[in-house]
């Protein structure tokens, strides 16, 4: 089967921020997302996660190496793609309504033809009577719910997902991710997630690939996750299975995450 995703010897390369030289992100990075597969990516502080969901969703292209979307060579956006930021992206002025309506207005369809698209979106994160509420009216876990629905009401092949709910309480993060399960569930697309939270990666994930410390390199580790579904995120970290998978992957991890921080003290040295 052909896969959803394709990082083939991916490489990325910005411009220093002296402009003397270049800063090498992600180095000769290759792994596979499968149709329906929800894989999560961790890895250190400035192994090149986010980068790497850039170049999926075509708002970056590699230096060198290629992408590929279904088997095909991915040239500009990604328009199989949905992607929620982590970084709030709803517009001030717009209400829940308007803001999940946003994508379908660019993709031409009528407000008859999006009305019955956006609400039921809203139902089905919870937010049906809060269409008429502008952001500043939403709480944190609102908001991200609308922007939930803001990506999946153009039902993408693809969803990516850059630390979306790092900002939330606790709480109101656990809620969030059993939605997200919940809702790929019903569909399985593809799910390409980014976090920098070990215990969500396992509990969400069908897969978990660790990146090397800066500039991320081939995985350093690739772990499938063998836990059932459906999943309740936190009860699922009591499961013994849990705890020997979080035992195993940290193993990898930590010596990543030890080698980002001794370069992150050079770095401060040097600086």
């Amino acid at each position: 089967m052909t896969a959803a995703v394709t990082f083939d010897r991916v490489s990325c390369a910005f411009r220093s921020n002296t402009g003397v030289g270049s800063y090498l992100a992600v180095s000769d990075t290759s792994f596979e997302v499968g149709e329906g597969e929800f894989v999560s990516v961790v890895g250190p502080t400035g192994c090149g996660k986010s980068t790497l969901l850039n170049v999926a969703a075509g708002l970056l292209a590699p230096s060198s190496g290629e992408i590929r979307i279904g088997g095909q060579v991915l040239n500009g956006i990604n328009t199989r793609a949905g992607y929620m930021f982590q970084s709030e992206a709803l517009m001030p002025w717009r209400t829940a309504y308007d803001n999940v309506k946003l994508g379908l207005e660019y993709r031409g369809l009528s407000d008859a033809e999006a009305h019955p698209l956006v609400m039921s979106w809203l139902e089905r994160v919870g937010l049906a009577g809060f269409e008429d509420r502008y952001v500043h009216q939403l709480s944190g876990g609102m908001r991200k719910r609308v922007s939930l629905a803001q990506t999946l009401v153009l039902d993408p092949d693809i969803i990516l997902m850059d630390e979306p709910f790092s900002a939330l309480d606790i709480q109101t993060r656990q809620l969030m991710e059993n939605e997200v399960l919940d809702l790929w569930a019903a569909k399985r697309k593809a799910v390409l997630f980014i976090t920098h939270d070990l215990d969500e990666a396992i509990a969400m994930s069908d897969r978990v690939v660790v990146l090397s410390a800066g500039p991320g390199t081939h995985p350093m580790g690739d772990f499938v996750i063998d836990l059932p579904r459906p999943r309740d995120v936190a009860e699922i970290r009591t499961n013994p299975r849990f705890i020997a998978l979080h035992a195993q992957i940290w193993d990898v991890l930590r010596e990543e995450v030890l080698k980002g921080y001794a370069q992150q003290r050079r770095k401060g040295a040097d600086a």
